[in-house]
Parts: structure tokens; sequence; C-alpha cells
């Protein structure tokens, strides 16, 4: 009979008749789920409220219950509970319920609750941290709380440093600056025949939308030779750090690469293998990029090298090769405080509806495409790879850069998906040939310009 009239109308109701009605229920429910419905359905709170009942239930050995509990005692906002809520944000085992006691005592904006949070500032776990820094920035210009929280940029958690150089430390953009989803009209569908490095430094801060490039890899053909793997890794290191200045603030990345083997001198040596998009990682982090995902591009195993005959011929342990059908897509986002909806809205409606991605798009990060093969460049991208990539990470009329163009698939599927492409090319071969195949048909007001870096 009593779960008959337990109901969010029934609790509602008996919530606004005061004279501890809560209270009494509650008495009459004592099993979690039920203990959860209620609480959870209590809504806004009258003045009236009476929740002497909650501390007790503080003890219940169920988390969930615990944590609408501490929600509950959250929106009443009494400074009484106080000590309460403190005790719960420092001692009890589940984190979500410390973390929603720091959020309750935070709401309070009081001097009081601005004791416990910076006590709570010493906590091991950065979530718990991070609300406590939420309650604080509410009395930011107060020196006490400004002197203990600017310090903090040398947290030793990536989270906590990344909130207080937002609040603290981050520069103003100048008001003046270009629109965010305008590009130089001096980059749009431009070859320049250069080595990108001494290209990039000419461009200003933020010129650039979206780069999906597949860099040289180290010393597996003529056209890439490096002195050392490590100079290799600097050179990357270099060349991303300018596209990192030139991309406009939270756009995208998408670098893809693989693993490498260099082939053995002699039967007397082993051959090596390179792990690249691991070993450039790091460099990427550190310099501000954020990793978003990593998207594996798979080839049918017959358009690959045979790794794995000679031990299909003896099948003995250690000497097991297997064929490499994959390459990595990872996709890097620019720092940013502002979340993804900031960067839609420097949009039009109109460009917004006319870029959204066709039906039959891929839904997993195992992306199933042919390779391509070419006469004249022996690493040539897929449209399909670029068409993906190009619909994914950019609207109609963003600037797309490739830094290493090879024959400029990246920038012929860019222009006829409505982009616009800045490519850089060392290789001369390379260079003209892109000239060969130049098209006018699209982009009539910006029509494909070739350059040399003079």
């Amino acid at each position: 009979m009593l779960n008959q009239m337990l109901t969010k109308d029934y609790i509602r109701n008996l919530k606004n008749n005061g004279n501890g009605a809560i209270g009494h229920l509650v008495k009459e429910y004592q099993d979690s789920s039920s203990l959860i419905f209620i609480l959870e359905n209590l809504g806004q709170l009258p003045k009236s409220f009476d929740g002497s009942f909650l501390p007790e239930l503080l003890l219940h050995k169920n988390s969930t219950v615990r944590f609408w509990v501490v929600k509950t005692i959250g929106k009443l906002g009494d400074e009484d509970f106080l000590p309460i809520l403190k005790k719960v944000a420092l001692n009890d085992s589940d984190t979500n319920v410390r973390r929603e006691a720091v959020s309750s005592i935070g709401r309070m904006r009081t001097k009081k609750g601005q004791s416990v949070l910076l006590e709570v500032l010493q906590d091991h776990d950065p979530k718990i941290v991070c609300q406590a820094i939420r309650g604080l920035l509410v009395f930011k210009g107060d020196d006490k709380v400004d002197n203990i929280l600017k310090p903090l940029l040398n947290h030793e958690n990536e989270m906590v440093r990344s909130v207080i150089y937002k609040e603290y430390f981050a520069n103003q953009k100048d008001k003046y600056q270009q629109p965010h989803s305008e590009s130089y009209n001096y980059l749009k569908n431009v070859v320049v025949n250069a080595d990108t490095l001494e290209v990039m430094k000419l461009l200003k801060d933020e010129s650039i939308h979206l780069t999906f490039t597949s860099p040289p890899y180290y010393n597996a053909r003529d056209y890439s030779i490096y002195p050392s793997y490590q100079s290799y890794l600097k050179f990357l290191e270099d060349v991303f750090a300018e596209v990192y200045r030139i991309t406009k603030e939270g756009r995208f990345l998408i670098l893809n690469t693989s693993p490498i083997i260099i082939p053995r001198i002699s039967r007397a040596h082993s051959s090596k293998r390179y792990p690249i998009p691991f070993d450039i990682h790091p460099y990427l982090i550190e310099m501000g990029w954020e990793f978003i995902d990593d998207i594996v591009w798979m080839k049918p195993e017959a358009s690959v090298k045979n790794r794995i005959g000679g031990f299909q011929q003896h099948r003995k342990p250690l000497a097991y090769k297997p064929n490499s059908v994959t390459e990595y897509l990872m996709v890097y986002r620019k720092s940013t405080e502002k979340l993804l909806d900031w960067n839609i809205h420097q949009y039009d409606w109109q460009t917004v509806q006319e870029s959204k991605v066709p039906e039959g798009y891929e839904t997993t990060n195992v992306w199933k495409i042919d390779p391509c093969f070419d006469k004249v460049h022996s690493a040539v991208f897929p449209v399909e790879l670029c068409k993906r990539v190009i619909q994914y990470y950019s609207y109609k009329g963003d600037v797309v850069f490739d830094p290493f163009a090879g024959s400029g698939t990246v920038g012929k599927t860019a222009k006829s998906l409505g982009r616009f492409f800045f490519l850089t090319e060392k290789d001369e071969t390379y260079f003209n040939y892109m000239k060969s195949k130049k098209s006018t048909k699209m982009f009539d007001t910006f029509e494909t310009r070739f350059l040399i870096l003079k």
C-alpha cells in the first residue's frame, strides 16, 4: 500500500505541507531505491522545509543515497549544515559524494564556507580540488583568495593548472583580431614550393582552421633523409610548434603516421622499427596540443608489404611479425578554455547548415579505406580519407593546411568540399605535378596560385 502512494506528485505535495512530512516518509521507506527516489524528486525546497532528518542519512552505506542527501542539504543553503558538509567533503569514501559536498559549500557563497573551501584545497583528489576552486572563484578579487589560488598554477595536476591559468594568467584576445571563422585571402588556395618551416614563419598567428598531414617517414624513402631519429623528431617538433601557433583557438590537427621499419643492412644485423606516432605524441602534448582521439586507418591485407611470409613457413615462436594493415590518425585540438560550442557559434546559421556531415558517416574509430598508389608520389592520401577528415573537422569556407602536401590530395579535396587550402611542399617534382593538375573550375575568386618562397 505504501508503494502505491510513493509517486513524484505525492512527494512534491507532501514536501509543501511542511511539519516534517518528508522526514516521516523517509522513516517509512528505509530501502536504498525508495530513499533515492524520494530525495531525487524533491525538486526546489520551500524555505520552511525541515531538513533535520538529513544528517542521519549521511551514515547510510549506499553512496547514491548519501549523494542525494548532500545535494538536498545544499539546496537548503543553511550555514548550520557547514560542519556536516565539511566532514563529508573531507572524509566520505565516495568521490562523487565528497565533490557534491564541496559544491554545496561553494553555492552558499559565505565567508564561513570560504574557509572550508580553502582547507579542501589540500585534498589529494584533483576533482575535489577543482570543485573547491570553482567555489572560491566567487571571491575572485579578494586578496586572500587570490594569493592562495594563483600559486596553484604549479599544482601537480593538469586540470588544476588549467583552471588557474584560465582564471588568472591567460592572455586576453585583441578585440581587433581577425574573426574566428575567417582567414586571410593571401592563404586561400595557395601552394608554396619551399621548406614548410620557412613558410610558416611568415604567417600570422591563428590563421588556419584545420591541419591534416602525413609527415615524411624517418629515412624510409629518398625524399626524407635525417642524420638521426632524434633529429627527425626534433624537426617534427619544430614543425608542429609552428602549426600550433598559426592554428586558430580550439581547432584541430589530424596527424597521419604509423610505425616504420628501416631494413637491415645485412643478414648479420636486425631491421629497426620506429614507433613514430607514440614518440611524437609527448612533444605535441608538451607544446599545448590536447589529445582528442585515435582513429585507425585499416587497409586490405593484400595492399601492404608481406612481413608474415617467413613465419608462415616455420611458425617458430619469437619470429612472429604480422602484416601492418593499419595507420593512425591522431586527432589533436589546440588548447583552449572555450568549449566546442564556442567554435561552432562563430559561424552564421547558413554555414553551419551547409557544413553538416551527410548521412552515412563513420561511427567508429576504425576506418576501412583502400590506399592509393601514384607513379609520382609513393604515399598518396586516399580521397575518401581526406574527405572524412575535412568534413568532420572543418566548416565550409575554412582554410585547410597541409605542410607536407605531396601530390596535393588534401588541397584538391578541400576545394571540392567548399573549403580553401594552403599547401607547402619542398620537393619541386611534387610541386610541378600539382601545378600540372591545376583546376580553375572552382573558387574563381581565389584561383589556385603556385608560389616559391621568394
